[in-house]
């Protein structure tokens, strides 16, 4: 697939490129900002009226967008092009400067947060300061965890040292990795592709030249890892957090007890779930046990169709409208507009992703399509984390706060929408067995598999606190953690052993993959109440849900659809709908047998 049919997104909304002259009069507007704010506030927040403080959010949001725009926009043209050294340079030299100029701005979080309650009160019924309630109730939650201002101020510098640092580390590196397979060269992204293969020896091969690669440049990835843990770890301590898990939680507006609760369940539920699905496919692929690298492999009677980007985008666009008129309206702006950047390209992040730099503007997807049922599928999920952004560009830029766990709602309903359409044009039981067996294994992947992930992130968090760990220990808690998951029919050992390094979440966004089975079971659950059928006008409900997902907490978010997330059986009821399918296949198989 050629790369000039695929369309690239186009920045130019942000900025024109990398030279735009406007570029330097921001970052130096953003400084002159941050200095004149520091001079007019600091060590007077007490004393202002409500007319005064109207000025102040006023001014934080001026900057706020300022530097979301300029960061957005230097991380955006990276990371398609992260073998290009004047874009990572460009992308460095925003960040540094970003972070230098908000320095004399530090104070503000820690002096509002002295600020006695009535206070905050009497501001809350301003009518212009009660549209910024849910920014205020936010920096309220953190002021247990906040240090002094010069503490706060080395951290903030320190990041781009510590932790930032690690990261760019590892991103760069990860995008410079070269895999060979039958004399023939692949990035990250395109690698990945042949785990998708019909033929089981290029599966294998590709495997285990994953695993390899990863373990050759094990002692970097390892190092770096050791380094993000203690450096997460540090400031943990100092912020006073009980677990390496609870500024996550904090972040996300969800209890430690709460995740517990979902990890547990999920885990309970490995068994039904996971090991019996992957019994069937150790059937369907003829042999007694899988490797690991099958786990998301075809079945060897399912087509090998693939599809061109303008019928997945249609394919798309048609379960959308379906759904809701109003929801394919916002996701047509996509690909009308140029918002997408679609074809893999030696250099380009793998992956995919959707980015919104500025809350009260559009949001960019990023894709590597080659063709595969699967990549449309990715493509329903990005287009649902852009449409969800859409919904909520009247909040403004600082209610707006992204939560993991609920920005991953849109993106796995989006993908349950077109999934349920592919199925019901599907023409008989193979292609339905086959259609549904790549369902649930992406469903395993989401709810099973990520808190297999977080239980490999718990207990190497908690390892590294008695020193460093080994990359041969790393590996041991991921085969551990995978092979109590999986179960005994799939084949967890040496070949698959470095693949936590190939895991980008845990070392940029730690604690975060909780939430993909978070938004799984919250969908899974909304998905059986919307066929249902109990609740009317179900998709404006939905749309509206959406728009609020920064506001309000989940038992408000879920209470037009009687659902309750304080409850056990809330996981339970999303995890069912799995089990649902995997009944369904089971009914299946006997018929094609």
């Amino acid at each position: 697939m050629s790369d000039k049919k695929l369309p690239a997104w186009d920045l130019s909304d942000l900025y024109k490129n990398i030279n735009d002259p406007q570029i330097e009069k921001d970052l130096s507007l953003y400084k002159r900002k941050a200095e004149n704010f520091a001079k007019a506030y600091k060590g007077k927040l007490s004393r202002l009226s409500v007319e005064e403080f109207r000025k102040v959010v006023k001014d934080i949001e001026k900057r706020a967008l300022l530097s979301s725009r300029l960061g957005g926009f230097a991380y955006l043209n990276m990371v398609t092009q992260m073998k290009n050294e004047e874009a990572v340079a460009f992308y460095q030299m925003v960040e540094e400067r970003l972070t230098e100029y908000s320095k004399p701005t530090i104070f503000f979080s820690l002096e509002f947060n002295e600020l006695p309650d009535s206070k905050i009160e009497k501001l809350l019924k301003d009518d212009v300061l009660s549209a910024y309630r849910y920014w205020i109730r936010r920096l309220r939650k953190i002021k247990k965890y906040q240090l002094s201002e010069r503490e706060e101020e080395i951290l903030l510098e320190k990041s781009l040292t510590s932790g930032d640092a690690w990261v760019r580390l590892y991103e760069e590196t990860s995008s410079r990795l070269v895999y060979e397979v039958d004399g023939k060269k692949y990035n990250d992204a395109e690698i990945s592709k042949l785990l998708l293969d019909k033929d089981p020896q290029t599966r294998l091969k590709a495997g285990k030249e994953i695993n390899r690669v990863l373990s050759e440049n094990g002692h970097l990835f390892t190092f770096i890892y050791n380094m993000i843990m203690k450096d997460k770890a540090i400031e943990d301590e100092k912020r006073g957090f009980k677990s390496p898990v609870s500024s996550r939680n904090l972040s996300e507006d969800v209890a430690d007890q709460t995740v517990e609760v979902l990890a547990q369940t999920v885990k309970k539920h490995y068994k039904d779930i996971a090991h019996r699905f992957y019994k069937l496919k150790a059937k369907w692929l003829g042999v007694k046990k899988i490797n690991y690298w099958d786990r998301n492999a075809p079945l060897p009677f399912s087509t090998d169709r693939t599809y061109s980007w303008e019928e997945a985008v249609k394919i798309v666009l048609d379960a959308y409208k379906k759904f809701s008129p109003k929801l394919y309206n916002i996701a047509k702006d996509f690909f009308d507009k140029n918002w997408v950047d679609v074809p893999p390209r030696d250099g380009k992040r793998s992956g995919a992703f959707c980015s919104g730099p500025l809350a009260t503007e559009h949001p960019y997807l990023m894709l590597n399509f080659t063709g595969k049922q699967n990549d449309v599928l990715t493509l329903a999920h990005e287009l649902g984390h852009g449409c969800h952004h859409q919904l909520r560009i009247k909040n403004g830029e600082l209610n707006e706060h992204t939560r993991m766990t609920s920005e991953e709602v849109a993106s796995v309903f989006g993908e349950m929408i077109v999934f349920q359409s592919m199925l019901q044009q599907a023409k008989d039981d193979k292609e339905k067995l086959c259609l549904i067996a790549a369902k649930v294994g992406d469903m395993i992947n989401t709810a099973i598999r990520q808190i297999a992930f977080h239980f490999f992130e718990t207990r190497a968090h908690d390892e590294r606190k008695n020193g460093e760990l080994s990359a041969k220990r790393l590996s041991r808690i991921w085969v551990e953690e995978m092979q109590d998951s999986l179960g005994k029919n799939v084949i967890v050992d040496e070949d698959s052993s470095n693949i936590w390094s190939m895991v980008g979440h845990f070392f940029f966004l730690p604690f975060y993959v909780y939430a993909y089975s978070f938004a799984d079971c919250f969908v899974n659950s909304l998905y059986q109440v919307n066929e249902a059928g109990n609740i009317d006008n179900f998709a404006d409900k939905y749309l509206d849900m959406l728009s609020k997902t920064a506001l309000e907490d989940y038992d408000k978010l879920l209470q037009p659809f009687g659902l309750n997330p304080n409850s056990a059986d809330f996981w339970e009821y999303g995890l069912s709908l799995i089990s649902s399918y995997i009944d369904m296949l089971e009914e299946l198989d006997k018929k094609i047998s």
